[in-house]
């Protein structure tokens, strides 16, 4: 018997932030979750050296990032080295995490359900990831995972 559940079609994947050294840190561009029902921001950080890097999910208004400001609490999870564990254990929630000065491969994981995340009311329906000044030796990326309302073939834009 198939199983009917397709990545594709139920969770395109958005590329948030592509791979690269973070001693700045970024924010990548805004997406619109407006035909949203939950969505994930997975991050990876490969931190090759022990300098923290702090990961925030802002929200804006449009994907401009108008008015933009930190997202509401939201689950946390996190797998603190990914050579010896592929578990993700629950953090505190929050709008952002730090990581430790540990260097090791790291996944950290927000889950954002928009009514309960963003501020709805006042027109905030898109989100970016941000990363704090860290150390040249730490790469970071991040990925949006969307569930959406409208599921299937041509899925609408998270850019618009």
């Amino acid at each position: 018997m198939a199983r009917q559940i397709s990545m594709p079609y139920q969770f395109p994947p958005v590329c948030l932030l592509p791979p690269a050294a973070d001693a700045g840190g970024r924010t990548s561009a805004y997406r619109d979750l407006a035909n949203a029902l939950k969505a994930w921001v997975v991050c990876h950080v490969n931190q090759g050296n022990a300098a923290q890097v702090t990961l925030s999910i802002l929200q804006g208004q449009d994907t401009l990032g108008t008015g933009s400001k930190a997202v509401g609490v939201m689950p946390t999870w996190l797998c603190a080295a990914t050579a010896t564990s592929d578990t993700l254990a629950v953090q505190t929630p929050g709008a952002t995490f730090q990581t430790s000065a540990t260097v090791a491969d790291k996944i950290v994981v927000f889950e954002i359900t928009p009514e309960m995340c963003l501020d709805l009311v006042n027109g905030f329906h898109t989100i970016a990831v941000q990363t704090s000044a860290s150390n040249a030796a730490n790469i970071t990326e991040a990925e949006l995972f969307l569930w959406e309302s409208y599921q299937g073939a041509s899925a609408p834009s998270t850019l618009v």
